[in-house]
Formats: structure tokens, sequence, C-alpha cells
């Protein structure tokens, strides 16, 4: 054990290492520097993440900022956003009403925030959905083969063959209006991409050394695809899933804008903007601007996020840099 540290004639104070070799007040302090900066802690983590990555941290921020503000929107806002009052229909935006009154009287501020709830609801539901039925689909179809993954792959052929709006819309009319069929109406788009990046992970890694020794060690086939196979899979997933929230977001605005979206009651950034955009653009602007700005930062948002999300799981990206 080394002594504790003693004052010399200089006033400097001065250390000694376990070799008896004096060290001085700046040398000591860069050591202790270098063994702190090889401790793991979470706010170093942190840190270094944000350096690296200050985009994704930027959309880690927005994509939570909507979250707590979908969460406590009875708390942040004022007014009801379903209760009309048509005394101050089309108020402009004041102190009372920050984002101004639609045309029935409705406080605009409390419906932008309680239709972060719908569209994150939308978005979360349909991802989930999606990622599941796709991580079933992908992983049946790469690892079984056969007639599985040629009649599994000429569905997706088919899916895939229509626009993600134009396939939301078919099963959003097919289905009517309501959350959970817009949920499923935006999921079933979502399938074919899942499926075929889980498909093409499967292939690579059914061959593995470690595949044959779970399969030599006698373990079942359902459980090396979902103990060994299915968690190799799981970078590629994140960052499909994460990149697909704004995608989400931007297809139930363009339902709801079009009237196959979610209904009323709940409120939602498409439909407010189906509803003002072609009768009150010119005299009541603020209508258009607060739900597509809500609408462009929580797609922003998710994007930044999923692209950082790429690099920091891509190991090509991480030795190029």
């Amino acid at each position: 054990m080394s002594p504790p540290p003693s004052d010399n004639a200089a006033g400097v104070i001065t250390a000694k290492d376990e070799f008896g070799t004096a060290i001085s007040a700046g040398s000591f302090d860069t050591e202790l520097a270098k063994a702190g900066a090889n401790v793991k802690s979470r706010w170093g983590m942190g840190l270094f993440l944000a350096r690296r990555y200050p985009l994704g941290c930027v959309g880690l921020a927005i994509v939570l900022t909507f979250i707590f503000v979908a969460l406590l929107a009875p708390y942040i806002t004022a007014h009801d956003p379903l209760s009309t009052n048509p005394s101050i229909s089309l108020a402009k935006p004041s102190a009372v009403y920050p984002m101004g009154t639609d045309f029935m009287g409705r406080d605009l501020f409390s419906r932008v925030v309680y239709g972060a709830r719908t569209s994150l609801a939308v978005a979360f539901g349909a991802t989930i959905l999606g990622v599941f039925f796709g991580v079933l689909i992908g992983l049946a179809s790469g690892y079984l083969g056969g007639w599985v993954d040629l009649t599994t792959q000429r569905v997706i052929d088919m899916l895939q063959a229509l626009p993600t709006l134009i396939l939301a819309m078919a099963m959003a009319a097919a289905l009517g209006p309501s959350l959970m069929n817009t949920i499923i109406a935006i999921a079933i788009p979502k399938l074919p991409s899942i499926a075929r990046v889980i498909r093409a992970s499967t292939l690579s890694l059914r061959e593995m050394p470690f595949v044959e020794a779970a399969r030599a060690m006698g373990m079942s086939e359902m459980r090396i695809a979902l103990r060994h196979i299915l968690p190799n899979t799981l970078a590629p997933l994140i960052v499909l899933a994460t990149a697909g929230l704004g995608s989400a977001i931007l297809v139930e605005a363009s339902l709801s804008f079009l009237g196959l979206g979610v209904p009323e009651p709940h409120p939602s950034w498409g439909r407010m903007l189906s509803e003002s955009a072609a009768e009150y653009v010119r005299t009541a602007p603020w209508l258009v601007i607060f739900p597509g700005l809500a609408i462009t930062c929580a797609v922003f948002g998710t994007n930044l996020l999923g692209d950082a999300l790429r690099d920091l799981l891509d190991p090509r990206q991480r030795t190029s840099n």
C-alpha cells in the first residue's frame, strides 16, 4: 500500500506509486482520469454516444418529448379537446388559447397534445404488430425453407407489389374506421419488409457452426430458431422498427386526412389538416401550421433516431468510422 501524499519544499502535493516513484499532482490527476476513463459507467456511455451521435440524441429527445406529452396530456392542457364553443370560433393564438381555436371553437393546443396520443398509439401499435408477425413469417420462411419458404415469399411478393399507402387505404376501407382497424391496416404493409429482413438474416445464420452444434446436442428445431437464431437478428430488426415509426405516423395522418383513419372523438393530426386545409388555410393558418409541425417533428425525430441506431448497430459503419 502506497504512503499518503506529502507536501514537498515547493508546496506541490506528491504521491508514490506501487514502485516508489514520486508522482506530481498533475500526473497524479492524469492517472486518475485514465483510470476513470476505463470504468464503463452509464453516464460515461451516455456522454460517448451523445458526442458520437449528436443527431441521434436529438431524435431520441424529440421522441421522448412526444411520449411524455402524450402521457401527461391531462396535466398539460387546460381545456377539453372535445368541448365546443361557437362564440370563440377561429380565435387567434393568445395567452388563453396558445394555438388558437378551430372552426368549432375547440382549443387547438389541447387537440394537438391529445393527438400525440392517437398518433403514437397507432405508430407503436402498428409497428409492434407488424414486427411480431413479420418476425414469425420471416423466421419460419428462412429456417424451414422448402414449400413454406416458397408459399410465404409469393404472398409477400403480392403484398410488396402495392405501395404502402395504397395497401393501407384498401385495408382501412375494408375494415372500417376505428383505432384498432387503423393499427391493423398500417401493420399489414409493414409485414413484407420485416419478413424479408428476418428471412435474409435467418438464411445466413442457419448454416453457422453454433447452429450445427446446437443441432448436434439434440435441441429441437423450434428451440434453435427461437433461442439461437432469433436473438442474432435483433440488430437490423430494431433499426427497421424504429425507422418504421415515422412512416406509420405519416400513413396514419394520410388515412385520417382521407377520412379512413381514426374516427371521432379521437383527435388526430391528419384529420385536423383535412378539416382545415381547404377552407381555412388563408383565413386561419394556425389550424394547418401547428398540426403540420407536430407531424413534421415526430417524423423527423424518429428518422434521426433510426439513422443513429443503424450506424450504432451496423458493424460496417463502426469499422468505417
